[in-house]
């Protein structure tokens, strides 16, 4: 096993992963990406979770603004395009392949699920399913990983340059829970 890119949560931190999602967060393994401020915004979450249930979610959003941004998106009907820009454009497929490959061996650094084996999260690698998880992956994994993650960051409301952690308009989720 390799080592992971981010450090075990802390207390504090998982005090504040729980207030943005309203419940105890479960089966954190660390806080892939941050915002600006210095709050969590990504979590890194184990593949199955401490009651036993196979999550594939490793890169999970849980910054309120962001989530609320990515919803947003979705409710807009961007999802029709982002699927022809990634049926139509043969580098864009290829690199979302590539971001597929890497979640799947981030994720495996804890730990084999045979009842997700080879799922990674948001539809990748042929299809856009869920903004949240891709923009996750794109703000934990760093711009020009996953192209349809940084394409709906590109597109939202929301700015990884900007704390909009205080903002209670922002609390909006519509994710499976991690």
């Amino acid at each position: 096993m390799t080592t992971p890119p981010f450090p075990a949560p802390t207390s504090a931190e998982l005090a504040v992963v729980s207030a943005q999602l309203g419940r105890t967060a479960r089966g954190v393994v660390g806080i892939a990406a941050r915002c600006v401020c210095g709050n969590p915004t990504v979590v890194a979450t184990t593949p199955r979770l401490p009651d036993g249930t196979p999550f594939p979610t490793f890169y999970y959003l849980t910054h309120p603004a962001a989530t609320a941004a990515m919803s947003t998106l979705e409710a807009t009907q961007i999802m029709p395009e982002l699927a022809a820009l990634l049926a139509d454009d043969e580098s864009v497929a290829a690199a979302y392949l590539a971001a597929h490959q890497a979640y799947l061996a981030d994720r495996a650094q804890f730990g084999d699920v045979s009842e997700i084996d080879g799922i990674s999260a948001g539809g990748m690698p042929t299809r856009v399913k869920c903004l949240h998880a891709l923009a996750g992956h794109a703000l934990a994994a760093g711009p020009g990983v996953n192209p349809i993650g940084d394409e709906a960051l590109a597109r939202s409301s929301w700015s990884p340059e900007r704390c909009r952690c205080d903002d209670p308009g922002a609390a909006t989720r519509d994710e499976p829970d991690a």
